[in-house]
């Protein structure tokens, strides 16, 4: 197994929402008040799609490029006796390529890179799947 330990920071931005800051210094902005905001839901059903969408998109690609990609994630968000939770997540590919040769090998491809994102390669999706464990604790105060 391959560990390869991944780190992301979330800070409060002083006009409201929040930042998400990688360590190659991308910055995402979010939050649960402005409605043009991603909700920290909304951003873990893009994180499902975007992981099987670069998966998927790196496959096919090398054999034609998409004129049409397009990933649509529905799910129940449910208030349960435990909490909240995304119940039936479907992650619907619409993908088009060109016509000709190189369009018909990736149409021929798509579906093998797709069942290949969800079984092995999207991290994101898998994770959910094997409900893992999340545990959240304080910094140390000085």
């Amino acid at each position: 197994m391959t560990d390869t330990h991944r780190t992301v920071d979330v800070e409060l931005h002083p006009d409201g929402g929040y930042v998400a800051r990688n360590v190659g210094g991308g910055e995402l902005r979010f939050g649960s008040d402005d409605p043009a905001d991603f909700t920290p839901v909304e951003l873990l059903m893009v994180a499902i799609a975007g992981c099987a969408s670069v998966d998927v998109e790196v496959v096919t690609s090398r054999r034609a490029e998409p004129t049409r990609f397009l990933a649509r994630v529905d799910a129940q968000k449910l208030r349960e006796h435990a909490g909240s939770i995304l119940r039936d997540i479907e992650v619907t590919f619409d993908v088009r390529f060109p016509d000709g040769e190189a369009g018909d090998a990736a149409r021929a491809v798509l579906p093998r890179a797709l069942q290949i994102a969800h079984d092995r390669s999207c991290t994101v999706s898998r994770t959910v799947e094997a409900a893992s464990p999340v545990t959240m604790r304080l910094a140390a105060l000085d």
